[in-house]
């Protein structure tokens, strides 16, 4: 096991830089896959197209992907991949639910990859973005050169009880009021169903109501600091009501996973590198399941944040990042 915090003394010159993001950039192609069940996802391509291939895998489900997401790669070295899961961003139908499920997500990754002419791609997610990035690892192993893994989220029915019914209220009980609001007092003891109910119900006012509530609760809690304008984000009508859509659909079908699911099948990972980085106070993705997955995987490395909570854009999360996009750029440059 290898446990690393910034400003360790562990003798890797690396960790004496604070690294932000790299420059903005455009993408260079720009594409429209469509997938099964009506779904025709955004997938756009920045950076070198000749370079290491990487995925973005965004977080929710239902998030969708952020310019700056492109900003973790050295432009030069990899050919960075983005793409909108189903119903979530720029993919269409927005917001959709239709054959919207983990296997499906898993699918539409691998058919990206066959389309994009990918032989071998990093895999680079976050919260959720963990998550799929896992499950498709665990399926596809021989695809990944290795994975890069913020905000460790293994879908346990524990992870999402501490977040949305009891655990993380009691740490933001004010910011709890306003999400279990829209909610009927009677229906308060299961908060994720009876927000899917409003969230997929014929009440269109009561379906935006419910999905900022659930939208700008997880932008409150995403980090150590409060960040205005991490909440004015999520609190934007358009992505709320993908991402409280998609969210609560997965977690009321227990995200379409067994339970246990990633971790019993861990075994699959043997071999493929992962670099794991976590806030110490994050509040979404407690680090225990960080550290289960770290002991459960031969070979990860676990770097826990000191002063970070969820968000990628904590400065020590991003900073740890960014180092493991460099380590790992530098692996493919020596191989």
């Amino acid at each position: 096991m290898r446990r690393v915090s910034p400003g360790s003394n562990n003798g890797d010159a690396e960790n004496s830089v604070m690294h932000g993001l790299y420059p903005e950039i455009r993408p260079y192609a720009e594409h429209n896959l469509a997938v099964s069940d009506g779904h025709v996802l955004y997938v756009e391509e920045s950076g070198n197209p000749d370079g290491l291939p990487v995925v973005f895998v965004h977080g929710g489900p239902g998030a969708g992907c952020e310019s700056y997401h492109r900003q973790f790669f050295d432009p030069l070295i990899y050919r960075i991949i983005l793409f909108d899961q189903r119903g979530a961003g720029r993919s269409r139908p927005h917001a959709s639910l239709d054959g919207n499920t983990t296997g499906k997500l898993v699918e539409d990754m691998e058919a990206l990859r066959q389309h994009l002419g990918v032989h071998r791609w990093v895999l680079f997610g976050g919260s959720w973005g963990s998550t799929l990035s896992l499950v498709y690892a665990e399926a596809y192993p021989e695809t990944v050169l290795g994975l890069i893994l913020r905000g460790i989220f293994l879908c346990r029915q524990w992870e999402i009880d501490w977040f949305y019914r009891q655990g993380a209220n009691r740490i933001f009980p004010d910011y709890w009021e306003e999400f279990i609001a829209p909610v009927a007092q009677a229906d308060r003891h299961d908060p994720v169903g009876a927000h899917h109910r409003l969230l997929t119900g014929s009440d269109e006012v009561a379906r935006m109501v419910s999905a900022k509530a659930w939208s700008v609760w997880e932008g409150r809690t995403a980090t150590l600091a409060p960040r205005q304008a991490v909440v004015d984000f999520f609190g934007d009508p358009r992505l709320a009501l993908a991402l409280a859509r998609i969210e609560a659909h997965y977690f009321v079908h227990n995200s379409f996973l067994e339970p246990d699911q990633i971790l019993r099948d861990v075994g699959r990972l043997q071999g493929i590198p992962g670099i794991l980085v976590q806030g110490r106070y994050d509040m979404a993705c407690p680090l225990q399941s960080a550290w289960e997955l770290h002991r459960a995987w031969v070979g990860s490395e676990l770097e826990i944040i000191p002063a970070a909570g969820h968000s990628g854009r904590e400065p020590g999360i991003t900073d740890a990042l960014v180092r493991a996009t460099r380590k790992f750029q530098r692996l493919a440059l020596a191989g």
